[in-house]
């Protein structure tokens, strides 16, 4: 075996990997669990301007807000939802050249009897920097939602 041979199938190897291991995820003592260290994750359940962006506040019922979100998440391109139960939604965001998987998470917390909050997070499964990805795909979904409530 020739040396560029060697070099696409290691380049080969190395693309298909890089939807990484899911992490773990989920809710637990009313969070979403926190960003890592690295810059490419967002959450709006943590206090460090790096990572925190604003939650959803809708004024709609909890069970229509979800189904918004779950209608942005259909219509968005690869993206396939893994678990929808009450209170949360779990996405996986595959990018279209190196398939690289971003985790979303929506919990669904109601701050009284005419808003609830959805609680986000977006993270990058592997790597360092998103180039803001995570925090742009969270207000484009944002902004789905408030066009879908007018």
């Amino acid at each position: 075996m020739n040396f560029s041979r060697i070099g696409v199938l290691g380049a080969f190897l190395f693309l298909t990997s890089c939807a990484g291991e899911t992490p773990k995820l989920g809710v637990e003592n009313g969070k979403l669990l926190p960003c890592p260290s690295t810059p490419n994750c967002v959450n709006s359940q943590v206090n460090d301007n790096e990572h925190f962006i604003k939650p959803f506040v809708s004024t709609t019922t909890q069970l229509q807000t979800q189904e918004k979100i779950i209608q942005i998440l259909n219509d968005a391109k690869n993206v396939q939802i893994i678990e929808v139960n009450n209170n949360y939604i779990r996405a996986e965001f595959t990018s279209s050249v190196f398939r690289f998987v971003d985790d979303v998470e929506f919990y669904f917390h109601r701050a009284d009897d005419k808003k609830v909050i959805v609680h986000i997070r977006s993270a990058s499964r592997i790597g360092r920097s998103d180039f803001g990805v995570n925090r742009e795909r969270i207000e484009k979904i944002r902004n789905a939602l408030q066009i879908i409530k007018n």
